[in-house]
Protein backbone atom coordinates (compact mmCIF):
# COMPACT_ATOMS: atom_id res chain seq x y z
CA UNK A 1 0.00 0.00 0.00
CA UNK A 2 2.85 2.40 0.79
CA UNK A 3 4.30 1.90 -2.68
CA UNK A 4 0.91 2.30 -4.35
CA UNK A 5 0.17 5.52 -2.44
CA UNK A 6 3.57 6.98 -3.21
CA UNK A 7 3.14 5.98 -6.84
CA UNK A 8 -0.19 7.76 -6.97
CA UNK A 9 1.40 10.93 -5.60
CA UNK A 10 4.17 10.79 -8.17
CA UNK A 11 1.69 10.02 -10.93
CA UNK A 12 -0.34 13.13 -10.09
CA UNK A 13 2.78 15.25 -10.33
CA UNK A 14 3.90 13.96 -13.72
CA UNK A 15 2.58 14.99 -17.10
CA UNK A 16 1.77 12.32 -19.66
CA UNK A 17 3.94 12.10 -22.77
CA UNK A 18 2.61 14.16 -25.67
CA UNK A 19 1.53 11.14 -27.72
CA UNK A 20 -1.75 10.35 -29.45
CA UNK A 21 -2.23 6.76 -28.31
CA UNK A 22 -4.79 6.20 -25.57
CA UNK A 23 -3.70 4.86 -22.19
CA UNK A 24 -5.86 3.12 -19.59
CA UNK A 25 -3.69 3.55 -16.50
CA UNK A 26 -0.21 4.59 -15.43
CA UNK A 27 1.60 3.96 -12.16
CA UNK A 28 5.13 4.82 -11.02
CA UNK A 29 6.86 2.34 -8.72
CA UNK A 30 9.77 4.29 -7.20
CA UNK A 31 13.08 2.67 -6.36
CA UNK A 32 14.28 2.40 -2.78
CA UNK A 33 17.59 3.96 -3.81
CA UNK A 34 18.38 6.49 -6.57
CA UNK A 35 18.65 4.73 -9.90
CA UNK A 36 17.43 4.44 -13.50
CA UNK A 37 13.80 4.37 -14.66
CA UNK A 38 12.42 1.37 -16.56
CA UNK A 39 9.48 2.42 -18.75
CA UNK A 40 7.07 -0.44 -19.52
CA UNK A 41 4.12 -0.25 -21.92
CA UNK A 42 1.82 -3.17 -21.22
CA UNK A 43 -1.61 -4.64 -21.87
CA UNK A 44 -1.53 -6.59 -18.59
CA UNK A 45 -3.81 -5.36 -15.81
CA UNK A 46 -1.98 -3.64 -12.98
CA UNK A 47 -3.41 -6.04 -10.40
CA UNK A 48 -1.82 -8.95 -12.23
CA UNK A 49 1.57 -7.38 -12.99
CA UNK A 50 2.15 -5.42 -9.80
CA UNK A 51 3.37 -8.46 -7.79
CA UNK A 52 5.93 -9.12 -10.53
CA UNK A 53 7.14 -5.51 -10.49
CA UNK A 54 7.52 -5.52 -6.72
CA UNK A 55 9.39 -8.84 -6.77
CA UNK A 56 11.65 -7.49 -9.53
CA UNK A 57 12.38 -4.40 -7.45
CA UNK A 58 13.17 -6.58 -4.43
CA UNK A 59 15.92 -8.11 -6.55
CA UNK A 60 16.91 -4.81 -8.17
CA UNK A 61 16.07 -2.11 -5.58
CA UNK A 62 17.73 0.66 -7.58
CA UNK A 63 15.34 0.39 -10.55
CA UNK A 64 12.19 2.53 -10.61
CA UNK A 65 9.38 1.29 -12.87
CA UNK A 66 7.01 3.46 -14.89
CA UNK A 67 4.13 1.12 -15.81
CA UNK A 68 1.73 2.31 -18.50
CA UNK A 69 -1.29 0.23 -19.52
CA UNK A 70 -2.93 0.39 -22.95
CA UNK A 71 -4.97 -1.91 -25.15
CA UNK A 72 -3.24 -4.24 -27.60
CA UNK A 73 -4.12 -2.03 -30.56
CA UNK A 74 -3.05 1.15 -28.77
CA UNK A 75 0.29 -0.46 -27.83
CA UNK A 76 0.80 -1.28 -31.49
CA UNK A 77 -0.09 2.27 -32.49
CA UNK A 78 2.30 3.73 -29.93
CA UNK A 79 5.32 1.71 -31.01
CA UNK A 80 4.70 1.04 -34.69
CA UNK A 81 3.14 4.32 -35.77
CA UNK A 82 4.19 6.93 -33.23
CA UNK A 83 7.69 5.81 -32.21
CA UNK A 84 6.84 6.16 -28.52
CA UNK A 85 9.79 5.77 -26.17
CA UNK A 86 9.43 2.72 -23.92
CA UNK A 87 12.02 0.24 -22.70
CA UNK A 88 9.78 -2.84 -22.70
CA UNK A 89 6.51 -3.80 -24.39
CA UNK A 90 4.33 -6.54 -22.91
CA UNK A 91 1.27 -7.73 -24.80
CA UNK A 92 -1.26 -10.54 -25.06
CA UNK A 93 -1.52 -10.06 -28.85
CA UNK A 94 1.17 -12.41 -30.12
CA UNK A 95 0.52 -11.53 -33.75
CA UNK A 96 1.03 -7.81 -33.18
CA UNK A 97 4.19 -8.42 -31.16
CA UNK A 98 5.47 -10.64 -33.97
CA UNK A 99 4.70 -7.92 -36.50
CA UNK A 100 6.59 -5.35 -34.43
CA UNK A 101 9.65 -7.61 -34.51
CA UNK A 102 9.20 -8.52 -38.17
CA UNK A 103 8.94 -4.86 -39.15
CA UNK A 104 12.16 -3.94 -37.34
CA UNK A 105 10.71 -2.39 -34.17
CA UNK A 106 12.32 -4.81 -31.68
CA UNK A 107 15.89 -5.28 -30.47
CA UNK A 108 17.60 -8.67 -30.40
CA UNK A 109 18.65 -10.07 -27.03
CA UNK A 110 20.20 -13.40 -26.07
CA UNK A 111 18.25 -13.75 -22.84
CA UNK A 112 20.12 -15.37 -19.98
CA UNK A 113 17.33 -17.74 -18.97
CA UNK A 114 15.77 -18.85 -22.24
CA UNK A 115 17.20 -22.32 -21.64
CA UNK A 116 14.52 -22.70 -18.97
CA UNK A 117 11.84 -22.32 -21.67
CA UNK A 118 10.91 -24.46 -24.69
CA UNK A 119 12.43 -23.39 -27.99
CA UNK A 120 8.99 -22.32 -29.21
CA UNK A 121 8.65 -19.77 -26.39
CA UNK A 122 10.72 -17.08 -28.13
CA UNK A 123 10.92 -15.80 -31.66
CA UNK A 124 14.21 -14.72 -33.24
CA UNK A 125 15.51 -13.72 -29.81
CA UNK A 126 13.27 -10.68 -30.02
CA UNK A 127 9.85 -11.76 -28.71
CA UNK A 128 9.91 -13.66 -25.40
CA UNK A 129 6.95 -15.58 -23.96
CA UNK A 130 6.53 -15.93 -20.22
CA UNK A 131 2.94 -17.16 -19.68
CA UNK A 132 0.49 -19.63 -21.21
CA UNK A 133 -3.15 -18.61 -20.86
CA UNK A 134 -6.14 -20.36 -22.46
CA UNK A 135 -9.14 -18.57 -23.92
CA UNK A 136 -12.17 -19.91 -22.04
CA UNK A 137 -15.94 -19.78 -21.82
CA UNK A 138 -17.21 -17.98 -18.71
CA UNK A 139 -20.73 -18.77 -17.47
CA UNK A 140 -23.02 -17.16 -14.92
CA UNK A 141 -24.31 -19.38 -12.12
CA UNK A 142 -27.68 -17.66 -12.53
CA UNK A 143 -28.13 -19.19 -15.97
CA UNK A 144 -26.15 -22.42 -15.64
CA UNK A 145 -26.93 -24.75 -12.73
CA UNK A 146 -24.13 -27.08 -11.71
CA UNK A 147 -23.47 -29.74 -14.35
CA UNK A 148 -25.27 -27.93 -17.18
CA UNK A 149 -22.25 -26.25 -18.81
CA UNK A 150 -21.59 -26.97 -22.51
CA UNK A 151 -18.33 -28.86 -23.08
CA UNK A 152 -17.67 -28.13 -26.77
CA UNK A 153 -18.50 -25.43 -29.31
CA UNK A 154 -21.09 -27.72 -30.89
CA UNK A 155 -22.71 -28.10 -27.45
CA UNK A 156 -22.73 -24.33 -27.05
CA UNK A 157 -24.27 -23.77 -30.49
CA UNK A 158 -27.01 -26.34 -29.80
CA UNK A 159 -27.75 -24.76 -26.42
CA UNK A 160 -28.02 -21.23 -27.81
CA UNK A 161 -30.21 -22.34 -30.70
CA UNK A 162 -32.53 -24.35 -28.45
CA UNK A 163 -33.35 -21.50 -26.04
CA UNK A 164 -32.97 -18.10 -27.75
CA UNK A 165 -35.27 -16.28 -25.31
CA UNK A 166 -33.00 -17.25 -22.43
CA UNK A 167 -29.87 -15.89 -24.11
CA UNK A 168 -31.15 -12.93 -26.17
CA UNK A 169 -28.84 -9.99 -25.42
CA UNK A 170 -27.03 -11.99 -22.74
CA UNK A 171 -24.04 -13.28 -24.71
CA UNK A 172 -20.70 -11.46 -24.84
CA UNK A 173 -17.49 -11.66 -26.83
CA UNK A 174 -14.73 -9.39 -28.12
CA UNK A 175 -15.25 -6.61 -30.62
CA UNK A 176 -12.41 -7.73 -32.86
CA UNK A 177 -12.52 -4.47 -34.82
CA UNK A 178 -10.89 -2.72 -31.87
CA UNK A 179 -9.43 -5.54 -29.73
CA UNK A 180 -6.11 -6.89 -30.96
CA UNK A 181 -6.33 -9.88 -28.62
CA UNK A 182 -9.90 -10.57 -29.71
CA UNK A 183 -8.83 -10.48 -33.36
CA UNK A 184 -6.02 -12.93 -32.66
CA UNK A 185 -8.42 -15.36 -30.93
CA UNK A 186 -10.98 -15.09 -33.72
CA UNK A 187 -8.48 -15.73 -36.50
CA UNK A 188 -7.04 -18.71 -34.63
CA UNK A 189 -10.57 -20.04 -34.10
CA UNK A 190 -11.26 -19.79 -37.82
CA UNK A 191 -8.18 -21.91 -38.48
CA UNK A 192 -9.14 -24.58 -35.98
CA UNK A 193 -12.80 -25.20 -36.73
CA UNK A 194 -15.70 -24.24 -38.99
CA UNK A 195 -17.81 -24.26 -35.80
CA UNK A 196 -16.45 -20.77 -35.13
CA UNK A 197 -18.42 -19.20 -37.97
CA UNK A 198 -21.59 -21.08 -37.02
CA UNK A 199 -21.14 -19.88 -33.45
CA UNK A 200 -20.71 -16.28 -34.60
CA UNK A 201 -23.91 -16.49 -36.64
CA UNK A 202 -25.87 -17.86 -33.70
CA UNK A 203 -24.44 -15.21 -31.36
CA UNK A 204 -25.29 -12.55 -33.92
CA UNK A 205 -28.95 -13.62 -33.98
CA UNK A 206 -28.93 -13.34 -30.19
CA UNK A 207 -27.66 -9.73 -30.41
CA UNK A 208 -24.37 -10.51 -28.73
CA UNK A 209 -22.75 -7.67 -26.80
CA UNK A 210 -19.26 -6.73 -27.94
CA UNK A 211 -16.43 -5.79 -25.57
CA UNK A 212 -12.93 -4.41 -25.64
CA UNK A 213 -11.60 -6.38 -22.69
CA UNK A 214 -11.87 -9.62 -20.73
CA UNK A 215 -12.34 -7.77 -17.46
CA UNK A 216 -15.50 -6.03 -18.64
CA UNK A 217 -17.01 -9.29 -19.88
CA UNK A 218 -16.19 -11.11 -16.66
CA UNK A 219 -17.76 -8.29 -14.64
CA UNK A 220 -21.01 -8.51 -16.60
CA UNK A 221 -21.15 -12.30 -16.31
CA UNK A 222 -20.55 -11.99 -12.57
CA UNK A 223 -23.39 -9.46 -12.22
CA UNK A 224 -25.78 -11.60 -14.26
CA UNK A 225 -26.06 -9.04 -17.06
CA UNK A 226 -24.52 -11.69 -19.31
CA UNK A 227 -25.26 -15.40 -19.22
CA UNK A 228 -21.94 -16.21 -20.84
CA UNK A 229 -18.84 -14.70 -22.42
CA UNK A 230 -16.80 -16.39 -25.14
CA UNK A 231 -13.00 -16.33 -25.59
CA UNK A 232 -12.25 -14.70 -22.25
CA UNK A 233 -8.71 -14.83 -20.88
CA UNK A 234 -8.71 -17.72 -18.43
CA UNK A 235 -6.26 -16.15 -15.99
CA UNK A 236 -8.41 -13.06 -15.48
CA UNK A 237 -11.52 -15.22 -15.10
CA UNK A 238 -9.83 -17.41 -12.50
CA UNK A 239 -8.84 -14.34 -10.47
CA UNK A 240 -12.46 -13.17 -10.45
CA UNK A 241 -13.79 -16.63 -9.64
CA UNK A 242 -11.50 -16.78 -6.61
CA UNK A 243 -13.49 -13.86 -5.18
CA UNK A 244 -16.59 -16.05 -5.12
CA UNK A 245 -18.48 -14.03 -7.71
CA UNK A 246 -20.73 -16.77 -9.07
CA UNK A 247 -19.03 -17.63 -12.33
CA UNK A 248 -17.99 -20.89 -13.93
CA UNK A 249 -14.96 -21.34 -16.19
CA UNK A 250 -15.07 -23.88 -19.02
CA UNK A 251 -12.01 -24.90 -21.02
CA UNK A 252 -13.80 -26.25 -24.07
CA UNK A 253 -12.89 -29.85 -24.84
CA UNK A 254 -12.85 -29.67 -28.65
CA UNK A 255 -9.93 -27.23 -28.40
CA UNK A 256 -8.78 -24.20 -26.45
CA UNK A 257 -6.45 -21.62 -27.94
CA UNK A 258 -3.58 -20.85 -25.57
CA UNK A 259 -2.11 -17.37 -25.77
CA UNK A 260 1.42 -16.67 -24.60
CA UNK A 261 1.94 -13.25 -23.05
CA UNK A 262 5.14 -11.81 -24.52
CA UNK A 263 7.74 -9.13 -23.95
CA UNK A 264 10.02 -7.33 -26.39
CA UNK A 265 12.47 -4.45 -26.22
CA UNK A 266 11.42 -1.66 -28.63
CA UNK A 267 14.04 -0.02 -30.81
CA UNK A 268 13.17 3.26 -29.06
CA UNK A 269 14.29 1.86 -25.68
CA UNK A 270 16.60 4.12 -23.69
CA UNK A 271 17.19 1.79 -20.73
CA UNK A 272 18.02 -1.42 -22.59
CA UNK A 273 20.06 -2.96 -19.78
CA UNK A 274 17.22 -2.93 -17.28
CA UNK A 275 14.74 -4.08 -19.90
CA UNK A 276 16.99 -7.11 -20.43
CA UNK A 277 16.99 -7.72 -16.68
CA UNK A 278 13.19 -7.71 -16.66
CA UNK A 279 13.04 -10.19 -19.55
CA UNK A 280 15.42 -12.49 -17.69
CA UNK A 281 13.21 -12.14 -14.62
CA UNK A 282 10.02 -12.89 -16.55
CA UNK A 283 11.44 -16.01 -18.18
CA UNK A 284 11.96 -17.54 -14.74
CA UNK A 285 8.30 -17.16 -13.75
CA UNK A 286 7.94 -20.95 -13.78
CA UNK A 287 10.40 -21.19 -10.88
CA UNK A 288 8.41 -18.72 -8.77
CA UNK A 289 5.14 -20.33 -7.64
CA UNK A 290 4.66 -17.41 -5.28
CA UNK A 291 4.48 -14.99 -8.22
CA UNK A 292 2.27 -17.32 -10.24
CA UNK A 293 -0.14 -17.38 -7.29
CA UNK A 294 -0.05 -13.66 -6.54
CA UNK A 295 -0.25 -12.50 -10.17
CA UNK A 296 -2.65 -15.17 -11.39
CA UNK A 297 -0.56 -15.49 -14.56
CA UNK A 298 0.18 -19.10 -15.51
CA UNK A 299 3.82 -19.77 -16.29
CA UNK A 300 4.83 -21.75 -19.37
CA UNK A 301 4.57 -25.45 -18.56
CA UNK A 302 5.13 -28.00 -21.32
CA UNK A 303 3.88 -30.82 -19.09
CA UNK A 304 0.43 -29.26 -18.79
CA UNK A 305 0.25 -28.89 -22.57
CA UNK A 306 1.24 -32.52 -23.15
CA UNK A 307 -1.32 -33.82 -20.65
CA UNK A 308 -4.25 -31.89 -22.10
CA UNK A 309 -4.27 -32.22 -25.88
CA UNK A 310 -7.26 -29.85 -26.14
CA UNK A 311 -4.89 -27.01 -25.24
CA UNK A 312 -3.45 -25.61 -28.45
CA UNK A 313 -0.68 -23.07 -27.95
CA UNK A 314 -0.50 -20.38 -30.60
CA UNK A 315 2.92 -20.76 -32.18
CA UNK A 316 5.26 -18.01 -33.28
CA UNK A 317 6.09 -17.77 -36.94
CA UNK A 318 5.10 -16.15 -40.24
CA UNK A 319 1.66 -17.76 -39.95
CA UNK A 320 0.79 -15.22 -37.26
CA UNK A 321 1.25 -12.44 -39.81
CA UNK A 322 -1.15 -13.85 -42.40
CA UNK A 323 -4.28 -12.23 -40.96
CA UNK A 324 -2.46 -8.92 -40.44
CA UNK A 325 -2.18 -8.48 -44.19
CA UNK A 326 -4.38 -5.49 -44.95
CA UNK A 327 -6.57 -7.26 -47.52
CA UNK A 328 -6.89 -10.46 -45.45
CA UNK A 329 -7.81 -8.43 -42.39
CA UNK A 330 -10.42 -6.43 -44.30
CA UNK A 331 -12.01 -9.62 -45.66
CA UNK A 332 -11.96 -11.35 -42.28
CA UNK A 333 -13.56 -8.40 -40.52
CA UNK A 334 -16.22 -8.16 -43.22
CA UNK A 335 -17.11 -11.86 -42.82
CA UNK A 336 -17.10 -11.53 -39.02
CA UNK A 337 -19.30 -8.46 -39.13
CA UNK A 338 -21.75 -10.11 -41.54
CA UNK A 339 -21.99 -13.07 -39.17
CA UNK A 340 -22.05 -11.36 -35.79
CA UNK A 341 -23.17 -7.78 -36.28
CA UNK A 342 -26.43 -8.46 -38.07
CA UNK A 343 -27.68 -4.91 -38.64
Amino acid sequence: MRVTLLAALIWSALALPALAFEIEDRVIYPSSTPGPLLRILSTTDREAFEPIILAFQAEYPGIAVDYTIASTTELMTALHDEGAVFDLAISSAMDLQTKLANDGFALTYSAANTGALPDWANWRKQVFAFTQEPAVLVLSDRYFPSGSAPRTRDDLIDLLRADPDRFQGRVGTYDIRSSGFGYLMATQDSRNSQAFWRLMEVMGRLEAKLYCCSGDMIRDVSSGELALAYNVLGTYAAAQQALGDGIQIVVLEDYANVMMRTALIPVTAENVLDAQKMIDFLTTLGTRPDLVASSGLAAIDSTVLRENTALRPIRFGPGLLVFLDQLRRKNFLRNWQNSLVQE
